[in-house]
């Protein structure tokens, strides 16, 4: 049976444990602090992000991993799974150069057969892709087979989010300061999904609760009759809200899956949210 390695970046918000027991290489998007640079999951976590930039004022920028890190990570992957080939899952090409970088990496390596796949998708919509490619290689598919696993999930994959605050979106520019007060003001949580591969905002709700129902009636929405497969809830720095909101979940859809992944956004991402934002992730039932 042919040996293939999975890859991803860490955009796809997959909880290193999880990923390791997967057999998931991730490569991780890094943050930009002035001169200072750091990886995201492996020298800085949201808390820290957070810590920062509420001290300081400031928000950093991101940056996809150069294809040299890339590079690097193929040849570890290679090396420790003795694999022959390598797929690799990138966030959406619409919102970084993440896949661009991965492929410069696959085209220095051409004695390698290395496939890099833009998932236009993003958090646990990749992650789920990145999971359905390594649970194809696992049960013996060749590597034509797990892209196309991937892909079929990719398909069924939804995500909801409802920010907390637009204060962070405010000290990038992307709203106005005037606009971000009256929002606080007026107890205001954006609505944001996937789409064509970007994290885009489609709703506006007053007050947490109400957008917290909006999300449990957009999963019910997406998954019509056909059920829900896998779900999990991604938070920025905001675990406990995490945990309050998968427990209404549990209530709001019948026949939901039990076993909810709890999972942070990872900073690569985050940045671009804020603190607080709380999202469901789900695959509907083929």
């Amino acid at each position: 049976m042919p040996r293939i390695s999975v890859v991803t970046d860490s955009d796809a918000s997959l909880p290193e444990e999880l990923a390791r027991t997967l057999n998931i290489w991730l490569v991780p998007i890094t943050i930009h602090f002035g001169e200072e640079v750091f990886e995201s999951g492996v020298t800085i976590d949201e808390a820290a992000l957070f810590e920062r930039i509420d001290r300081e004022g400031v928000l950093p920028t991101t940056a996809a991993p150069t294809p040299g890190k890339f590079a690097q990570v193929f040849r570890q992957a290679f090396e420790h799974d003795r694999s022959e080939s390598l797929i690799c899952l990138c966030v959406s090409g619409e919102i970084s150069a993440t896949y661009n970088s991965a492929k410069l990496a696959a085209e220095e390596m051409p004695e390698k057969e290395i496939r890099v796949i833009d998932t236009r998708s993003l958090s646990l919509g990749q992650g789920y892709m990145a999971m359905a490619a390594s649970q194809a290689v696992k049960n013996g598919s060749d590597l034509d087979e797990a892209v196309r696993a991937a892909e079929e999930i990719g398909g069924r994959t939804f995500l909801f989010g409802a920010l907390s605050t637009l204060k962070y979106l405010s000290m990038s520019g992307r709203v106005s300061q005037l606009a971000a007060g009256m929002a606080g003001m007026l107890d205001i949580k954006p609505i944001l999904s996937v789409q064509n591969g970007k994290l885009e905002m489609i709703e506006k709700i007053r007050t947490r609760r109400r957008s917290w129902d909006r999300l449990i009636e957009l999963a019910r929405s997406s998954a019509g009759n056909r059920g829900i497969e896998k779900a999990a809830v991604v938070h920025v720095n905001a675990h406990k809200e995490a945990q309050e909101f998968r427990d209404m979940l549990l209530a709001g859809i019948g026949n939901f899956p039990q076993d909810v992944l709890v999972a942070p956004l990872t900073a690569g991402l985050s940045v671009h949210t804020g603190a607080g934002m709380v999202a469901v992730s789900l695959v509907v039932a083929e």
